[in-house]
């Protein structure tokens, strides 16, 4: 949870027209623009805050399946205001009146419902852009499409497993994405936004037809041009991420290349991208217009592998000179930090990386891996302490009832000491 002594109205200062940027400026304006330079909240934590703290700040979340320690997307919101009730952030995805919708933003992510008309460029493109499987089932069996269409028409919202009346009978191929053509079919008209998301049970994705999901007053804004929307997506990616460049632009909503390119020159020239050189930054960058430039951030908080802070890897070592690499897909044995590491940030810094797992059983939320980043600034004892204030915290909002450090590396002989 982030508190800044800086962050007070008399002390904010919007960023003024200016040519170059420290890296530690620019790595305070990058955290202040993600919502970790704000004081606590100081109350219980409702829809209201969780829009205008986390939902606003980070523009869209990203979704993942993995569940060791806790769903991906309930975990920014926990990073920028502690312990809070999940089922907020349901509310706003699952329930009208609806102000998240799923769709492919940064990967399966939750998008604001206003953006949906600016993201309809990218419907359009389905039958070139989506993934093989599913631009094969458009084309190879079309009418098994229209059915899965029609079925949800009639009896949405339905998961794919409830539309298997549909597929034919097939040998099973493995236990990684063994997608059946009704799953394909499904994907294909997700993406195409033919169909959306109506909530997940249990993670899986119930489908339901837009105009049972999408509120009404949403759908009926005209789709602007794709060079319009284009824009739209990227002035809400600079406002996110504050200080960035071309690719942190592009990277956010997954642009095209020569397409992003193009929008960027165009912003400039609007004045809505300002150009500015950041020390020790090798590409371009563009400062937002009322970035804020805090003198100091006094931040706490375990950042989550699929939060909007360390989408891009290369900005993650600009910015703090960490080499972060999420390795759940790496073999066990050529791992480096371990399967689901969070970096603690503690001021301006990210000091630390931990590897945790939520063993629910046991009730305890055990550190696998506890390492130190050899450019933060604090001592190990210091790191320690704050990383254990966190990891208290975050047992307490998953309803574990203690830390138990199992793990290796250079930081759990200090938190084992901190712990007493």
């Amino acid at each position: 949870m982030s508190a800044s002594p800086s962050s007070s109205p008399q002390r904010r200062r919007p960023a003024r027209r200016r040519e170059k940027l420290s890296s530690a400026e620019a790595r305070r304006v990058a955290l202040a623009a993600q919502g970790f330079a704000e004081p606590p909240l100081g109350r219980a934590v409702d829809t209201r805050a969780l829009r205008a703290r986390v939902v606003d700040r980070v523009g869209l979340i990203q979704i993942d399946s993995v569940n060791v320690l806790q769903r991906a997307h309930y975990l920014p919101a926990f990073a920028r205001l502690g312990a809070y009730d999940t089922d907020l952030l349901d509310k706003l995805s699952h329930y009208a009146p609806r102000r998240l919708f799923e769709y492919w933003g940064h990967e399966a992510s939750l998008i604001p419902v206003e953006l949906h008309p600016h993201l309809r460029w990218r419907m359009r493109r389905a039958h070139d852009d989506a993934w093989g499987g599913m631009r094969r089932i458009a084309r190879d069996r079309p009418e098994l499409v229209a059915a899965v269409l029609d079925d949800l028409r009639a009896r949405g919202p339905l998961t794919a497993s409830q539309l298997g009346h549909l597929d034919e009978p097939r040998a099973k191929k493995g236990p990684w994405w063994d997608w059946s053509d009704v799953k394909r079919a499904l994907e294909f008209l997700f993406w195409s936004g033919e169909i959306t998301s109506a909530r997940r049970r249990r993670f899986e994705r119930l489908y339901d037809v837009p105009e049972r999901v999408i509120p009404a007053d949403v759908l009926a804004v005209p789709t602007p041009p794709v060079e319009e929307a284009q824009r739209e997506l990227l002035r809400v990616a600079a406002r996110s991420l504050g200080v960035a460049t071309a690719t942190d632009l592009r990277d956010y909503f997954r642009l095209p290349a020569v397409e992003a390119k193009a929008r960027i020159a165009e912003l400039v020239e609007a004045q809505e991208l300002l150009p500015v050189a950041v020390e020790g930054w090798a590409q371009d960058a563009y400062l937002a217009p009322g970035a804020r430039v805090p003198r100091r951030v006094d931040a706490r908080a375990l950042v989550g592998p699929f939060d909007s802070l360390i989408w891009e890897r290369p900005r993650v070592e600009r910015l703090f000179g960490m080499r972060y690499r999420i390795e759940i897909y790496v073999p066990k044995e050529q791992r480096v930090h371990g399967y689901y590491v969070l970096p603690l940030l503690l001021g301006d810094e990210l000091v630390a990386r931990v590897d945790l797992k939520a063993d629910r059983a046991a009730s305890a939320l055990l550190v696998q891996a506890a390492h130190l980043e050899p450019a933060g600034a604090s001592s190990p004892g210091a790191v320690a302490e704050a990383l254990l204030e966190r990891l208290r915290a975050m047992a307490s909002w998953l309803g574990l009832d203690d830390v138990v450090v199992v793990g290796a590396g250079d930081l759990a002989p200090a938190l084992r000491k901190a712990y007493g």
